[in-house]
This record gives C-alpha cells, structure tokens and sequence, in this order.
C-alpha cells in the first residue's frame, strides 16, 4: 500500500529529442522536430548527435541532485524503438534500453521510483506517421507498442525501483461534431488499447506494478473506466499546463484564477473513480508583467507554485516537467523554477 506520495519530475528530452529542451540540437539544420532532424543530418549524423546526448545530458550525478532536492521519483519517457524494433532497425533510430538500465541502478542507489511512460501519442498523426514511416493509423501500430510494454514489463518487473508504466503520453482522441470528424483515435480503440496494455503490464508484472492511462486531456471521458473492483493499481494521469491560457488579471489575482482551473479539472477527473496523478505541470506563466520588477517576478512565481503543490495535495503523485533543460528554461526547468523551495515542500 502506498504511504507517501509520489514527488518527482520528468526526465523529458533525454531518450527522445525535444527542441525545447535542447534547441541547440536543431540551431544547425533548421529543424523544428525529430522527424525533420533525421532528415535534415542522414541517418549516420543523426545517429552520433543522438549518442553523444544520450551519453551526456543526464548521468548519475542528476539522480543524485534529484534525490538530494527532496524527490522521490521521475517519469521516465521511452521511445516506440527503446529495445531496438525490428522497424527501427531498418530506419535511422537506436535503441535506448541501456540508458534505461543505467536509469534504474541510479535511481535504486538514492531510493527514487521510476515511472516509464511510453513516449508516444495515439492518434497523433504527426508523431506517429512521420517519425516510423511505416504507419498510418493507431491500429496499425497499437499491437507493436502493447510488445514493447510487455516487454519493458517483464525486464524491470523484479526491480525495486520498478514504479510502473503509463501506456502513452498524450493521446489526441477523435471528435465528432455533427457530420464532421477531427483527427486522433477514436475513444474505443484507446480504450481497447488501455485495458489489453494492463493484461500485459499484469502478466509480466503482477499486481503491484503502477498501471497509468493518460486521460488526453478530456477528463469527463473516463469516468466508470476500468474501475476499482475489477482493475487493481490504475491510475489516470492529467497534463496541467496554464502558459497559455487567457486571464482577465494580474500579479496574485491571476495567479488563483490558473490555480483555480487545476482544481476544477482536477475535480472532475476524480470522478473517474481512480487515483489521478499530474503527470506534467509547470511552473511558467501566461503573462509577463512589465511594470513588475525581477524579483516581483519571481516571488510572484513561487506564489504560483506554491499554490499549485496546495491543490496536487489529494494526488497520488505529481512530476514538474521537467527536470533539466540545457538553457536553464524559467518556469520548466525545476533546477532553476522549484530553487527556492525549501526540501520539505518537495518531498
């Protein structure tokens, strides 16, 4: 039974490329995205810049400091080609699973849980179809991706860190509205998707690992959803960011009006029956106030986050995204956003 709540952040950036956290990465060949990155450099260019990150942009010594902050756990994203499919084999992608590996040793040596989250987006037709080339359609795919799940189940399975595992990251789900349909995947078909990854999670895992399902950013979807009686150990994850969101205020009164919406979706969420944990949030603004000083600024910040933690309080878990970036970002990179916090408020 789980006593504590889970405090951690993302490792986001690090096994699969973002540009926003390492836009350094992509200055030279224009690109905006991975997909475009391979093009851009040919497989054997894309191939060294992909190895040389993974060797350096997070090692032991970033578990340790995540440990010494007062964090007891990190959300690990994974690629589709972590342990080396045969697709990515023919393509210019490489395997990862000993970066994993490395991941779980340090993270077991300074006592955090590890979270793996399947780094990939369901029915998102720019992730998927351009990054593989192979695919055209979730169902296309769905059945490699639960392969690897289980997969990714049986090898950490005995380890002590083993938290467990979150079967995507951020679903598109289609919509209809009258006789027009958006792009995503249809809600059965992730759902499907949702219960046969807990059959395999549980086969290889048994009981005790951690079975996440990202709600896809329609909370009121999920309620009854694999409940409680019949499903042991399923939590739904919930992205909360407010950067861009519309305020009709400033400075504190602004601040409760972002902090009020978390507790809104929140609320709602909950009455799918499971545990909701906040797999994303941040500690970035959606306005910048230019008669406020620096340091206005950045006490105004704290308030934010410090008002954020009060309403993840009833959470399960909660993870910032996101650990580090290599431009120290201000208000997602926890090294520099969550600085001012004291240990206890963390851990």
């Amino acid at each position: 039974m789980q006593v504590r709540a889970f405090h951690g952040v993302n490792l986001t950036g690090w096994l699969t490329l973002e540009p926003w956290v390492t836009p350094e990465l992509f200055a030279d060949s224009g690109a905006l995205d991975e997909p475009t990155l391979v093009t851009s450099l040919g497989r054997k260019r894309y191939q060294a810049l992909v190895q040389r990150h993974r060797d350096e942009f997070i090692s032991q010594a970033d578990f340790t400091q995540i440990a010494a902050r007062g964090f007891n756990a990190v959300r690990l994203p994974v690629p589709w080609y972590v342990l080396g499919h045969k697709k990515a084999e023919q393509g210019p992608f490489l395997s990862c699973i000993e970066y994993v590996d490395n991941a779980f040793n340090w993270a077991e040596e300074v006592g955090l849980s590890v979270l793996l989250v399947m780094a990939v987006s369901p029915g998102s037709a720019e992730e998927y179809n351009a990054i593989t080339r192979y695919q055209v359609s979730f169902k296309d795919y769905r059945d490699d991706l639960l392969g690897v799940v289980e997969a990714l189940a049986r090898r950490y399975a005995s380890r002590v860190g083993f938290l467990g595992i979150e079967v995507a990251d951020d679903p598109v789900i289609q919509q209809r509205h009258w006789l027009s349909v958006s792009d995503g995947v249809p809600l059965h078909s992730l759902r499907n998707y949702y219960r046969d990854a807990y059959e395999a999670i549980r086969a290889e895992a048994g009981e005790d690992a951690l079975v996440v399902l990202p709600d896809g950013g329609r909370p009121s979807l999920w309620r009854g959803f694999m409940a409680r009686d019949t499903y042991q150990n399923v939590w739904l994850d919930c992205h909360l960011f407010h950067h861009t969101d519309h305020v009709d205020a400033a400075g504190p009164s602004a601040v409760r009006k972002l902090v009020d919406k978390s507790r809104q979706y929140l609320s709602k969420a909950r009455k799918c029956g499971l545990p909701v944990m906040v797999g994303k949030w941040s500690a970035s603004l959606p306005y910048a106030d230019a008669m406020m000083t620096p340091e206005g600024q950045i006490a105004l910040a704290r308030v934010y986050v410090s008002e954020q933690l009060s309403a993840f309080v009833d959470s399960p878990g909660w993870f910032f995204q996101t650990w580090k970036t290599s431009g120290r970002l201000v208000g997602w990179d926890a090294r520099v956003a969550l600085a001012t916090f004291e240990r206890r408020m963390l851990d």
